[in-house]
């Protein structure tokens, strides 16, 4: 990835909600699916423009988030995040959260989309929440602990406003950074073939693990109570970029391979 500049602009802080409400962030998750139309291939992008009747998948990219309010979606809300047990350091699905979790949803949405006695309903509903979830999956605090909720019980300072750790990195660095998706889209760098292979390698579980990795890095790093500002979003920006940017090109990376 190429080093960016980071340009302080005026103090902006958006009304963002919590991670139970954005995820990434609107513009993020947009960002992220713009990114993998970019690396779909031919039959990917036909089958998938079908489906969504020519809606792209930034157009969808946020469906899993708005339909929360929705009572008769409120059983996919688990579907959003998936809580490891750190002891273990491994993923079990007989200890898995019953109503399901951020693995079993990617999981569910390949099958469906792969099933081809699927109605074009069924996969198109499935279609839009894949594209959220991998975004999920890449915010590290997604994977990040039962306990306090994935980050969100760890209250923090964001400049002189009162956040969590998870929304500073669901959205608040992203909002500060003023860019529509399609620029962040855009600057996210430039990938080399072997760049772009060693991106896609591994399984689901391997970016689970990754993630989790990098959530517990990041939890080391802040206390409760602690303010964040100008040097936290220096030093941490180019990684949310490239969080967005490792998300858009296996989101492509599944869906090829879903229409091969």
């Amino acid at each position: 990835m190429r080093k960016f500049l980071l340009v302080l602009f005026s103090l902006f802080i958006a009304n963002t909600s919590f991670a139970n409400d954005a995820d990434w962030g609107k513009t993020g998750h947009r960002a992220t699916a713009e990114i993998a139309e970019s690396y779909l291939n031919k039959k990917a992008k036909k089958a998938i423009d079908d489906l969504l009747s020519g809606q792209g998948l930034a157009f969808v990219a946020n469906y899993a988030d708005d339909i929360k309010s929705d009572p008769e979606y409120r059983e996919f809300g688990p579907w959003h995040y998936v809580n490891i047990d750190p002891e273990t350091a491994e993923y079990k699905i007989e200890e898995a959260n019953e109503g399901g979790d951020l693995v079993q949803a990617i999981r569910k949405c390949v099958e469906v989309l792969k099933d081809k006695n699927a109605s074009k309903e069924q996969k198109q509903f499935h279609l839009k929440m894949l594209v959220h979830f991998v975004g999920d999956l890449h915010q590290p605090f997604h994977t990040g602990h039962a306990e306090d909720k994935g980050g969100n019980d760890i209250q923090v300072r964001w400049f002189n406003d009162g956040s969590n750790i998870h929304r500073v990195w669901d959205s608040e660095m992203i909002n500060f950074y003023q860019m529509s998706y399609t620029e962040l889209a855009l600057n996210t760098g430039d990938l080399s073939r072997a760049q772009i292979k060693s991106i896609e390698k591994g399984k689901l579980l391997d970016w689970v693990y990754e993630s989790r990795a990098m959530a517990e890095d990041l939890y080391a790093e802040v206390d409760n109570g602690e303010k964040l500002g100008y040097s936290y979003m220096y030093e941490h920006m180019p990684t949310v970029l490239n969080q967005l940017q490792k998300g858009g090109v296996r989101l492509a990376k599944i869906l090829n391979d879903i229409y091969s």
